[in-house]
């Protein structure tokens, strides 16, 4: 089974990324940047996916600083956010992100954009 990290700091979409996801990966949550890269220091995952807006350490930081890490280096990062734009899109693009997915997200199309990544 695949292994999934999800770093978000809105517990209601912890809770809903749990339901669609759990029957179909491994899933390792995480409420904030620096619990991510915690979690990624501990194990390597298949694919990330990361909230941008977050305390502690937003997703960008994180992006920047997993890039940078042997067990994150090369993992597909999916940001999964409410930023829409295309300046905030370039500069995922620029830190590493493999895709954008604007939030609210739909079940179906998350696990396929999870499936082509990985």
């Amino acid at each position: 089974m695949k292994k999934i990290l999800y770093v978000d700091d809105a517990r209601s979409l912890r809770k809903l990324a749990d339901q669609v996801l759990r029957e179909h990966y491994e899933l390792t949550f995480a409420e904030n940047g620096l619990e991510g890269l915690q979690a990624v220091e501990k194990q390597k995952f298949d694919v990330i996916l990361s909230d941008i807006n977050m305390p502690i350490m937003t997703g960008l930081e994180f992006l920047e600083k997993l890039r940078e890490h042997p067990n994150g280096k090369y993992t597909p990062t999916l940001m999964l956010t409410t930023e829409a734009s295309q300046e905030m899109k370039e500069e995922g693009k620029r830190l590493g992100a493999t895709g954008w997915i604007v939030k609210p997200f739909n079940p179906t199309k998350l696990i396929s954009a999870i499936e082509r990544v990985s």
